[in-house]
């Protein structure tokens, strides 16, 4: 079953897909976004930035995702929840990543996220 077309699981699957032009065009343009890996904490506030600096960063070329596990998304109140979990492999082999993220909308887009990675694990 496929999950309910919210801003969320939009931005979970466009990022499954490394389309990072389809996922820009999902934030605002006054974006306010903080993420959090094992070892860094990320902030930007303009959607290429996210893009460029912060996502491009998560996902390199060399990590392909093979699968989409699950998208799971609910309200909070006002904001989004949306949690996703993918496979892949890159060079150092075959894994799983899990993130958890909150966001907020406005004009129809994402203006307001924060998101928590599992970072790569191994399988």
């Amino acid at each position: 079953m496929r999950p309910v077309a919210t801003l969320g699981t939009r931005f979970a699957e466009a990022l499954a897909e490394k389309d990072f032009d389809r996922i820009q065009a999902l934030l605002h343009p006054e974006i306010d976004f903080a993420g959090l890996t094992p070892r860094r904490s990320w902030a930007a506030a303009d959607p290429a930035q996210v893009v460029e600096e912060i996502l491009r960063q998560w996902f390199e070329e060399s990590d392909e995702v093979d699968a989409v596990l699950s998208i799971e998304t609910e309200a909070v109140a006002d904001r989004e929840r949306v949690g996703y979990r993918f496979e892949g492999h890159n060079g150092d082999g075959p894994f799983v990543v899990e993130q958890q993220a909150y966001l907020s909308e406005r004009d129809g887009r994402i203006d307001w996220m924060r998101v928590i990675c599992s970072g790569m694990r191994p399988r």
